[in-house]
């Protein structure tokens, strides 16, 4: 049995259909990557056809440094993982000392956050290079103190100071009733800080968190300023020992712009996934 039908000739006045502006913007996808490197060999191609020299093409040419380029980028992300571990220890720290009672701390904690956090990635990476000592001597033992170990400590620097701010607004976000209801419960701060109020900031600092490495990641090529080992140095080395032919420039480049595009491209979608999950609702 069909349920009733009611008319009326009252005006009745609809809820306002609301546009959603999500997934209605030009999204790249991972076949943009390949038209972006497609196009660059392609062109790099016509240019060596003209050239009419006996020479490799650049795709043999690029195929042969590919090895030596993958380990490169295999360094940079090797990089990006240790600076983001060692910025997330200290920054969680910093992050809860700006939240702490004692005035001292808190702004003290408070400082050093805004001082690095406004900081130039490639200053702080250039203090940490050219400061720190070569190596340590314990008197009994010389503890060597690489380049690389130097670019981690100088790119930890702006990690720690986000990281910091991200702990700090995920647990100023939350209601102060969480407080108060562990404070009726007899909790001590250590207590709801650690029992609960913390386990819900993660889900708040996981998608910031992630959006932080993706561009710690590309930042990694910094390093390549000050002389590390990473893919765009090995990237300046290759073209260097191909004699600087300017056909090369190209895919060269393209290729260490998909690599990164292939890395970081799927964090960020990722990252807009987990935003979506863990957005709070009002």
């Amino acid at each position: 049995m069909s349920a009733p039908e009611f008319k009326s000739d009252m005006a009745v006045m609809l809820p306002r259909k609301t546009r959603s502006t999500q997934g209605d913007g030009f999204s790249l996808k991972p076949r943009h990557g390949l038209i972006i490197l497609g196009l660059c060999l392609v062109s790099s191609s016509l240019v060596y056809a003209t050239d009419g020299t006996a020479r490799p093409s650049s795709l043999d040419t690029l195929v042969k440094w590919m090895p030596l380029l993958l380990q490169g980028f295999i360094f940079n992300i090797i990089i990006s993982m240790c600076a983001m571990a060692l910025g997330t220890v200290v920054g969680t720290a910093l992050g809860l000392g700006q939240i702490s009672l004692n005035p001292v701390v808190r702004k003290s904690t408070w400082f050093i956050t805004q001082f690095f956090r406004n900081a130039p990635w490639l200053v702080l990476l250039f203090f940490a290079m050219f400061l720190l000592p070569f190596e340590f001597n314990l008197g009994f033992v010389t503890i060597p103190f690489p380049d690389w170990v130097k670019a981690i400590i100088g790119l930890s620097l702006p990690v720690m100071a986000n990281v910091s701010e991200i702990v700090r607004g995920a647990i100023v976000s939350l209601p102060s009733g969480q407080w108060e209801a562990a404070e009726s419960l007899a909790y001590t701060r250590r207590q709801t800080l650690w029992l609960i109020i913390l386990p819900q900031c993660v889900k708040r600092m996981l998608p910031p968190w992630m959006n932080l490495y993706s561009i710690l990641t590309m930042a990694t090529v910094l390093a390549s300023v000050v002389g590390v080992s990473e893919v765009m140095t090995l990237t300046g080395e290759a073209l260097a020992a191909e004699g600087g032919r300017t056909d090369l420039l190209a895919p060269f480049y393209s290729f260490v712009l998909l690599l990164f595009f292939i890395y970081c491209y799927p964090i960020a979608r990722w990252t807009v996934y987990l935003e979506k999950k863990f957005a709070v609702k009002t």
